[in-house]
């Protein structure tokens, strides 16, 4: 592994967390263990053998382990540790930095990076007074997001939770031009109390482009 040979903790962070796709990887994870082939889907400018390098690297800096699901699954997954999940605020707070930069890219966000763009500009003044619930549908991905007392919880949906207020059914594209685009919510199909759904796709302001 290369290093800064720097005992700053900046760079002994780095030394694990600091090459090319790492911290994606990391960002794809947040919200779940996922296969290779969804680290794939998710990272789509990465070679799978850049891919497979990065999880080898993750792995011997105890971010990342793997685990094999028990049957009838039985497919091997990709997970955080406890020292991986503890890189959310670092991700968080890149996220909040790198929104107010010029975007530069016209690839499609992944499912779990629109979700951290959601949670990097959630805007508890906008949500005052506001309690909901809304799933997320996006494609074969699903999340669940809650707001209560100001805060947004995201979390991956899972069979047998409390159904939502709403569902939103849509694609990672248009629920982005819903929220960060002002585009209007009925571009989307909505189930359940639609001014839930309304009210929720406003809470996200877009932070300020830095000249």
């Amino acid at each position: 592994m290369r290093t800064y040979d720097d005992p700053c903790g900046i760079a002994r962070a780095l030394d694990h967390v600091g090459e090319r796709w790492a911290l994606l990887i990391v960002r794809e994870l947040l919200l779940g263990p996922k296969r290779f082939t969804d680290l794939r889907a998710g990272l789509p400018g990465a070679s799978q053998n850049v891919l497979s390098l990065r999880l080898r690297e993750l792995e011997e800096s105890e971010v990342v382990r793997r685990r094999k699901l028990p049957p009838p699954a039985a497919s091997q997954v990709y997970e955080l540790t406890g020292l991986g999940r503890d890189l959310e605020p670092v991700v968080l707070a890149l996220a909040r930095w790198g929104s107010r930069t010029p975007l530069r890219s016209d690839r499609p966000l992944s499912p779990d990076a629109l979700m951290y763009a959601l949670k990097s500009t959630f805007d508890p003044r906008a949500a005052e007074g506001f309690t909901g619930s809304v799933e997320l549908r996006l494609g074969e991905q699903s999340f669940l997001a809650a707001v209560d007392g100001g805060r947004l919880t995201l979390t991956r949906a899972a069979d047998g939770q409390a159904p939502a207020q709403a569902v939103l059914d849509t694609d990672p594209g248009t629920l982005r031009a819903v929220v960060f685009m002002g585009e209007p919510c009925d571009r989307m199909a909505v189930e359940g109390d639609k001014q839930v759904a309304e009210r929720f796709v406003r809470l996200f302001p877009r932070p300020a482009t830095s000249s």
